[in-house]
């Protein structure tokens, strides 16, 4: 709606407010000041009447009587009959003044109320044309049909790719990606085309929309970002014609770049639901694909898209011609770790202790927004105890709550629970430590956190795994099994609390079985069933992968695999007995104990010369 129309609706809606306030005026004056029979006999009997006049409606005899006082102030009595009003007046002394009935008010009974009905119905009709030509001619009342990719151009987007740390690789691949929109003749002359789409698919948090943006400003073309989500709506069609309107915008104003993030919510693979194909979703798919292959040779336009769940999206638009390059967007190496620590560090006040080398040798397995998360919990913790930096101690208490979660040191537990979880994570300790691929230990507490623990084992790997060996997986079990082991150890019984443990465990051993081969006595077959099944069209429809005498020979092969941990375990606990007790006598006393703490154990003597040292 432009302004002109605006403004000539303010007005409409002004004139119609004040002859709304006109017309009840004369209402509202009438409702002030009135007073029942009761109250005028009153005043009349005690002489607060000073005068007053009978006003005759056209319905004779009812009318109203306005009534004057001796200290000046009028009242209104509204009466059927005049007649005995004039009569009770004139007994008490007093001449009223009668009013002639009053002649009709053709403007107020008649045009008033004709030009409020006609202006509200002028001041409708002009919001909906207004409404109309907006949506394209009046064609469509709503732009339910309409694209809702937001279009940016060069230097909209502050961030480039020297903004992007630890993916050198990833950037290296989009640069070139860069270069063809800038220059194509570099390519065109030796035959080569511009990848039509490019896939970016990783875990969630490793920097793929970070990256689409870092090529949006590098790129110095159109940049158009709309999210996966924002096709699908409940009507049937109107995702197909976001699509259509979003390719059309894109070769307006080709070069350009077309980047759809979470495209996993429109891509999904087809014919997988409950029910026939024509749903909405796969008809906004249809025409995606449809858009995605009609473009002509270097004509300029280059989808983008990203997702963590590349395994569910339909193998048509996985296909070259349509993504022709797919980027993996992994997690970060120690020394991208390091890098991304930079540059969240830049903005940030860090003490001369701050060590990002080694912090980032101790976060493996963090991915780009943990790291981000992590200094920014720690700059919290600086605020929170009011100093201007970030301490190495504000960082590993960060990476505590951002690891386990936040300790709950006011919740009230009892001495025997204490033991219990004492001895319950020495065990975990016990094997991190002496188990040589799964340790050290960082740190071993005993208070409670929010992810309802009674305690927290939490290990330190210094080093980045690309694979798991068997015999690691094995130590995996076996650490998981060492809280149950040392409760049955020292108290003959055993609780709840390891509930989780077992479940970890046995889920490692299964996945040995069944997914990796790693049993003798089934073999190096893959029994796995596909634990991940999204989709119920096929999970309804999914045949099992093997017989029941071999489900049985694996439920054997998982529970011997478990038993043979938990006797290792058990073995190696019963063998470091000593550092068991002094561990949860130590952290009865401290509730929590550090690396350097823990393996002092293994080195003193009795337990009674240890604590007297300290």
């Amino acid at each position: 709606m432009n302004r002109n129309g605006r403004g000539m609706n303010l007005i409409i809606s002004l004139m119609l407010i004040v002859l709304l306030i006109f017309w009840f005026s004369g209402t509202l004056r009438r409702m002030e000041n009135t007073v029942t029979q009761e109250e005028f006999d009153r005043m009349l009997s005690a002489g607060e009447v000073s005068g007053a006049m009978v006003i005759q409606n056209r319905e004779v005899p009812t009318g109203s009587v306005q009534i004057n006082l001796e200290n000046g102030e009028d009242w209104t009595l509204v009466v059927t009959d005049i007649n005995p009003v004039i009569d009770q007046l004139k007994e008490a002394g007093i001449d009223p003044v009668v009013r002639d009935v009053q002649g009709e008010n053709v403007f107020l009974t008649s045009i008033l109320p004709a030009l409020i009905m006609v202006g509200g119905v002028l001041l409708i009709f002009m919001m909906m044309n207004a409404q109309n030509a907006q949506a394209n001619g009046g064609g469509r009342m709503m732009n339910f049909g309409k694209s809702r990719a937001r279009m940016s151009v060069g230097g909209d987007t502050k961030i480039t790719l020297g903004d992007v740390a630890g993916l050198k690789e990833e950037k290296e691949d989009l640069q070139e990606i860069v270069d063809f929109l800038k220059d194509p003749a570099k390519f065109t002359k030796v035959g080569a085309r511009i990848p039509k789409g490019v896939l970016l698919e990783g875990p969630p948090g490793t920097g793929k929309t970070l990256l689409a943006k870092a090529i949006a400003g590098e790129a110095n073309v159109p940049f158009f970002s709309i999210s996966g989500s924002d096709f699908v709506e409940m009507f049937v069609g109107v995702g197909a014609s976001r699509v259509r309107d979003l390719f059309e915008e894109a070769k307006k104003n080709a070069p350009c770049i077309v980047f759809i993030d979470e495209i996993d919510a429109v891509a999904r693979r087809r014919g997988t639901g409950m029910g026939g194909g024509h749903d909405e979703r796969e008809q906004t798919l249809n025409q995606m694909l449809v858009e995605m292959d009609g473009f002509g040779v270097n004509e300029g336009i280059i989808v983008m898209a990203a997702t963590n769940r590349v395994d569910i999206l339909d193998p048509a638009i996985l296909r070259p011609g349509r993504f022709d390059r797919k980027i993996s967007v992994g997690l970060p190496d120690v020394g991208g770790r390091e890098a991304i620590l930079k540059v969240h560090a830049k903005n940030k006040p860090l003490g001369d202790n701050v060590d990002l080398k080694q912090i980032a040798q101790t976060t493996a397995g963090f991915t780009g927004a943990d790291l981000e998360n992590l200094l920014n919990e720690a700059a919290i913790v600086a605020a929170k105890e009011n100093r201007s930096f970030i301490s190495q101690e504000d960082i590993k208490a960060a990476f505590v709550k951002v690891g386990i979660g936040t300790e709950k040191k006011s919740r009230i537990i009892s001495d025997k629970e204490k033991k219990i979880t004492a001895y319950h994570e020495s065990g975990h300790a016990i094997l991190f430590h002496v188990l040589p691929d799964v340790g050290p230990v960082y740190s071993v507490s005993i208070i409670p956190t929010g992810v309802g623990a009674a305690g927290y084992t939490m290990p330190l790997p210094e080093r980045d795994e690309m694979f798991m060996t068997k015999g690691r997986m094995k130590q995996e079990i076996m650490v998981s099994l060492g809280g149950r082991i040392a409760e049955e150890i020292i108290f003959d019984d055993i609780t709840t609390g390891a509930s989780s443990d077992i479940k970890k465990a046995t889920q490692i051993a299964k996945k040995m079985v069944t997914r990796y081969g790693m049993s003798e006595n089934v073999g190096v077959i893959c029994y796995d069933d596909d634990d991940d099944e999204v989709f119920i069209g096929r999970d309804l429809a999914h045949a099992k992968a093997h017989s029941e005498l071999v489900s049985g020979e694996i439920d054997r092969e998982i529970r011997r695999i478990i038993d043979e941990c938990y006797a290792q375990a058990k073995d190696l606990i019963l063998q470091h007995l000593d550092v068991l007790h002094k561990s949860a006598q130590l952290l009865l006393q401290k509730e929590k104990i550090n690396r350097a703490e823990f393996e002092a154990l293994f080195r003193s003597g009795e337990p009674e010369a240890f604590f007297e040292n300290k």
